[in-house]
């Protein structure tokens, strides 16, 4: 019955496949079921339909990893490996931030070297890149990723001031750890980009994945909730 309502309300010539939000508050005047939210948020998500309209809607400039922003937390303890410093790359739409130990000595094309190995295998090629640094480095660094790429093109990525510093932060992280700090930076990494973030009022990760990911703490927030130990309830 639950399948045949989601149908009736989004498949048929009067429903014309509305969004998740429009469909659920329309079924809610008269239907209700636990779980109904997320019974419309699934089923609207695996629509072909809906997800080929949603992308030839979706201006380019609002994809994800499109837009980055780049800036250096320097002035930490050196560690064991030679870092003193953390390079924070952050998509600009979804706020997922990447936290990359480094040097400040590093040149623009071991920079380069880095974004490949942790950057671009995962998001691909940025069309703009923005960093308090300026054009200057914006540009240097842009020619040398494209280096690395093997690739002849040189079309330059608009740069401006960043507006504001990055709100993704490591530096706390660092002070716990000492100059063993650059072991710990995985895990800073993912206790950003898996919380609750005042701007787009969901985590990073929310943004980019559709979904927190699994914690210890939280096994089963991202699954269907489970009560385990059947005999709690032996008494009742």
């Amino acid at each position: 019955m639950k399948k045949l309502i989601l149908s009736e309300a989004h498949d048929t010539a009067y429903s014309i496949h509305p969004g998740s939000t429009k469909m659920y508050h329309d079924l809610k005047e008269r239907f209700l079921w636990y779980g109904m939210k997320r019974a419309v948020e699934e089923y609207v998500a695996v629509c072909d339909t809906c997800q080929r309209v949603k992308a030839e809607h979706q201006r380019p400039a609002e994809w994800k990893w499109e837009e980055i922003s780049m800036d250096f937390i320097v002035g930490l303890p050196r560690t064991q490996k030679g870092y003193n410093s953390i390079w924070v790359v952050v998509d600009r739409l979804t706020k997922v931030a990447h936290f990359i130990p480094v040097n400040t000595t590093y040149s623009g094309a071991r920079l380069a070297e880095l974004y490949n190995s942790r950057i671009v295998c995962l998001h691909g090629v940025p069309k703009r890149i923005i960093s308090d640094r300026g054009s200057q480095f914006t540009s240097r660094f842009w020619e040398q990723l494209h280096d690395s790429l093997d690739s002849k093109l040189r079309i330059s990525p608009t740069d401006r001031w960043s507006d504001g510093k990055n709100k993704s932060d490591p530096r706390g992280h660092v002070e716990g750890y000492g100059t063993g700090w650059d072991k710990s930076t995985p895990y800073a990494e993912f206790s950003y980009n898996n919380g609750y973030q005042a701007g787009p009022k969901k985590s990073p990760f929310e943004a980019l994945y559709g979904r927190r990911c699994r914690t210890p703490l939280f096994w089963n927030e991202t699954g269907e909730k489970q009560v385990f130990g059947p005999d709690l309830f032996g008494d009742l």
